[in-house]
């Protein structure tokens, strides 16, 4: 799932999960995984309390690419696959549409 077809409907984001990709304000990128979107977004932005402790000194982070899985296991997998990725493989990804 590309970051246009985003659903940050919060019932809808509670039935599956995401793993994500977020650019940071100092040009890095952050891999994690979540079953809503939209208010992870915000903790990692400082808007609602829990945010990564990486995101939390390099705010502002925007969201640059996610997709869904059918399960955490299949969720946390796939961010296994992604952190392992060299960061022009994940530049790939996260300009990928």
């Amino acid at each position: 799932m590309s970051n246009h077809d985003i659903n940050t409907d919060p019932q809808a984001s509670e039935l599956c999960w995401s793993v994500y990709l977020l650019r940071c304000a100092d040009n890095s990128l952050y891999c994690g995984i979540t079953n809503n979107l939209s208010k992870r977004l915000k903790q990692h932005n400082g808007e609602l309390v829990g945010g990564a402790k990486y995101t939390k000194s390099r705010q502002p982070c925007r969201l640059v690419y996610s997709e869904q899985a059918s399960s955490r296991s299949h969720a946390s997998q796939r961010e296994y696959q992604i952190k392992r990725l060299s960061k022009a493989e994940k530049e790939r990804l996260a300009q990928a549409v």
